[in-house]
């Protein structure tokens, strides 16, 4: 008899069920043996075979990273943070006895409008850059601090001190601040921005987004980059350290931790955070600045009294200047140096005491680093030849910077290129210069000149190039002006203009 024919079916159950357990458990017991055995091999091996860095390349990793730990222990305690309040106060209706006033208005001695006080924050750095006795004075942007009711200053320790406007450089985006206190802060060392190179280390250090004391690392990109914000006449230096709101303000410094920019603005796409291109201002640029502001509660800057502009390579090649680099004096003020020392609308400004103007921001900048009272050579072709011209720089203000109606003659002609003649619609054989521009309120305005004019003549003398119109100007002596011209295909002639 089998063991199955002696077992009862309850037991036969049991029996089974057993044999499965130990089966299954036997199993199990293998898989894991297996699975583990290789694991352990290469824990072993690696035990045995670890990664070897070569000592030399350790060596230059780690002298690195003592440099940036060395910079960020010596820039961090004079990088501050920039706190401002802006407040302003808007007058909004006023309706407390409804439905009364509501329907017929307020009651005599009642006021009909209450004013609503509206605060908003901001946020930027700022560097510490001067001391006289217990007063600090701490370099930022004036775009931080523009508007601004209330300044106060944090330092890395997170203490708050309240601060005071001391004066601003709108054309170079620059201010200064002042705090009083008997705390110590270590002063920024003022490097050498002139001797920045493309691929130098640069160290980005202030508060993005509010993150107290942040540092990044990357290089220098470029440097002589124009094109920030409208009217800031800085050359500046590009890099790759990422920076974003509220790094502007703080340093850009080099791996001796001496600061060579203030960070300032970044190119962004639409998400406005950092993408790898960011613009500092040289140093060397807001030294003089700073002095002025503390000494005078401004900046102060040449005025040569020329509109500058940067001239394309079809009005250069009309005025026999082509492959130059420099910019167009399109016009000249009146009774301004420029006009006193003899340089004339057309000119093309190449160089100031010797040294290359390489655009109108370069040549802005240049000028406006000379004192009233110092005599300038630039070196400017007119027709087609160098020659140098010596100027006595005056003050620049606002004021007659901003006075179109001495701006002589307040007309920008174009030549007739193939693009000229389809924009302003010229018939193909017409001869003379297309009006590309007529400065509000100056003589051209004032005497009838619109843009899309064609002009044909000056003071009679007919016009037919570039080199035309501006001999013509530079060697009238009559002092007066008046324009021939064509528009909707007839002939007319200005008003005539007397200086």
């Amino acid at each position: 008899m089998n063991i199955s024919q002696k077992l009862s079916s309850k037991n036969l159950f049991v029996f089974n069920l057993v044999l499965v357990g130990v089966i299954f458990g036997f199993s199990l017991a293998f898989l894991s043996f297996s699975c583990s055995t290789p694991r352990t091999s290469r824990t072993a091996l690696a035990e045995e075979s670890p990664v070897v860095i070569p000592q030399g390349a350790l060596e230059t990793a780690e002298g690195l990273q003592t440099a940036f730990r060395s910079v960020a222990e010596k820039v961090l305690p004079s990088v501050v943070e920039i706190k401002t309040v802006s407040v302003r106060r808007q007058q909004l209706p006023n309706y407390p006895g409804i439905p009364w006033e509501f329907f017929f208005g307020p009651q005599e001695g009642t006021p009909d409008s209450r004013e609503r006080e509206y605060r908003s924050q901001g946020m930027g750095s700022g560097i510490v850059i001067r001391r006289n006795g217990d007063t600090y004075y701490i370099l930022t942007n004036n775009h931080v601090v523009e508007g601004a009711s209330e300044i106060s200053l944090v330092d890395m320790d997170g203490t708050e001190y309240p601060a005071e406007l001391i004066g601003t450089d709108d054309r170079k985006d620059l201010a200064v601040v002042s705090v009083k206190t008997n705390n110590s802060f270590p002063l920024a060392v003022l490097g050498d921005s002139d001797t920045v190179r493309v691929g130098d280390w640069a160290i980005a250090v202030g508060n993005p987004l509010g993150f107290m004391s942040s540092v990044t690392m990357g290089i220098v990109s470029a440097v002589g980059r124009t094109g920030g914000p409208a009217g800031n006449i800085n050359d500046f230096i590009q890099t790759d350290t990422s920076i974003n709101q509220g790094n502007s303000g703080g340093a850009l410094v080099n791996i001796r931790g001496e600061v060579i920019g203030i960070n300032t603005w970044i190119a962004s796409n639409n998400s406005g955070g950092s993408v790898g291109l960011g613009f500092a201002i040289p140093i060397n640029n807001a030294k003089r600045a700073v002095d002025d502001i503390i000494s005078s509660g401004s900046a102060t800057y040449g005025w040569l009294g020329v509109s500058l502009v940067d001239a394309d390579r079809d009005f250069l090649a009309a005025l026999s200047a082509a492959g130059k680099r420099g910019a167009l004096a399109s016009q000249v003020f009146i009774n301004s140096p420029a006009d006193k020392g003899g340089i004339r609308p057309g000119d093309f400004i190449t160089h100031v005491d010797g040294r290359e103007a390489r655009d109108s921001t370069s040549l802005s900048r240049m000028v406006g680093d000379l004192r009233a009272g110092d005599q300038a050579v630039f070196t400017v072709i007119r027709n087609g030849q160098a020659q140098d011209v010596r100027v006595r720089i005056e003050k620049r203000t606002e004021e007659v910077a901003a006075d179109n109606k001495s701006l002589w003659p307040g007309v920008m002609p174009y030549p007739l290129t193939d693009e000229a003649r389809s924009a302003f619609s010229v018939d193909k054989n017409a001869q003379g210069l297309v009006v590309s521009q007529v400065l509000a309120d100056s003589p051209a305005d004032v005497i009838g000149l619109r843009r899309g004019d064609l002009i044909t003549g000056i003071n009679g003398e007919t016009v037919r190039n570039l080199q035309d119109f501006y001999r013509i100007l530079r060697d009238n002596t009559s002092r007066k002006l008046w324009f021939n011209f064509v528009r909707s295909g007839s002939s007319l002639k200005t008003l005539e203009f007397e200086r």
